[in-house]
């Protein structure tokens, strides 16, 4: 009787160890698909603001090219990167696992990013656009646009990591990997990147003065 008591206890043990581990693990699991959620959601949020300056460029370049002898190279630089954009098709819904397909994607972002700009600066030489209030609106949502790209990759960025590590730790790192969480791309630090672009339109400060010849 003494033997059968012994083995019981054991069982009854090994089966609270096992229900525990069952808890335990169950309870892991919901805390990554929490994590990875929360990652998908905040990529949603990052494409969502993307899309909003890809929206914006229609407007802007009909605006600026109302310009008289507007520089149509500028024009057609922004016109292009914008539709190079379009070609890098990402799921919007559920973060890119393919570190690869995230950097092409960045490429593509920081292309139309540099046209944008040089498409603004070029458009300081042309006083005229000064007297648009659809120019001046146009400045106030880019600017705006430009300031929520930044904090929303940060924010990605963020979640990505708190994925990350949670996938690496203890008691996660034994299983993670078999359930199909696998570990997931950051946006690269570019230099700067802390700051958002500043969109500015000092159509009132006067042109410098080029300095006479030497004799």
């Amino acid at each position: 009787m003494k033997k059968i008591a012994i083995g019981c206890g054991v069982l009854i043990v090994l089966a609270i160890i096992a229900l525990l581990v069952i808890v335990i693990a169950g309870g892991s699991y919901n805390h990554l698909v929490g994590l990875s959620q929360k990652v998908d959601s905040q990529w949603a949020q990052v494409q969502n603001v993307y899309q909003r300056r890809a929206d914006l460029i229609p407007n802007l370049v009909a605006t600026v090219s109302g310009a008289a002898n507007f520089e149509k190279s500028t024009l057609t630089e922004i016109t292009e990167a914008r539709a190079s954009v379009g070609k890098v098709t990402l799921n919007a819904n559920a973060a890119p696992t393919d570190a690869a397909k995230l950097a092409e994607f960045e490429r593509a972002q920081g292309a139309l990013s540099s046209a944008l700009s040089r498409l603004l600066v070029v458009s300081e030489r042309y006083p005229d656009l000064k007297a648009s209030a659809n120019f001046r609106d146009l400045q106030a949502q880019l600017e705006g646009t430009e300031n929520r790209i930044s904090v929303e990759r940060g924010r990605f960025n963020e979640a990505v990591q708190a994925y990350n590590t949670a996938i690496k730790s203890f008691p996660e790192v034994f299983y993670a990997g078999a359930l199909g969480f696998k570990e997931k791309p950051y946006f690269a630090a570019t230099a700067g990147a802390e700051t958002p672009p500043k969109v500015q339109f000092d159509f009132g400060k006067p042109a410098a003065t080029p300095a006479p010849a030497k004799p």
